[in-house]
């Protein structure tokens, strides 16, 4: 059996700019409802604004970063794409080639949220690795292919 083509580096960016405008979107109804929640709970006046690192600007982020990772997990549970992966033919897949655990998948979320946060230094090792793996390929045990075309 031939294995199929890793997805290289520039497929995977692609991919994750095409994902942007949906999580985007849901960070959008993140921070109306926050904002909402804040303006009706009586803090009516423009002084009161939320302070950059107070408690409750933490929750929302730590709010979107959970939602962007319920986005990506149960895309990749689901078929094993996301939106934005499914004009590239990209496809995330299990060590066996199978769906990717649950566990996995949320290691894979959080390491690569990691490598972005790292200048992407993630993604770019996928240059340099023998297998062409980044790190939350190699961290979670999945693997991102690029499917032929139909």
């Amino acid at each position: 059996m031939t294995e199929k083509p890793r997805a290289l580096v520039f497929w995977r960016l692609f991919a994750l700019l095409y994902d942007a405008f949906p999580v985007i979107a849901l960070w959008f109804v993140a921070s109306l409802t926050f904002t909402l929640a804040y303006t009706f709970g009586g803090h009516h006046d423009a002084h009161q604004n939320i302070a950059p690192f107070s408690p409750l600007q933490w929750l929302l982020w730590g709010v979107c970063w959970t939602m962007a990772g319920l986005y990506a997990v149960l895309s990749w549970r689901r078929g094993g794409q996301t939106l934005g992966m499914r004009p590239w033919r990209l496809r995330v897949v299990g060590a066996d080639g199978g769906r990717p655990s649950w566990r996995a998948s949320w290691i894979r979320y959080a390491v690569g949220s990691l490598s972005l946060c790292a200048a992407g230094l993630g993604f770019w090792w996928a240059w340099v690795d023998r297998d062409r793996l980044t790190w939350h390929d190699r961290a979670s045990g999945t693997r991102m292919i690029r499917e032929a075309k139909r």
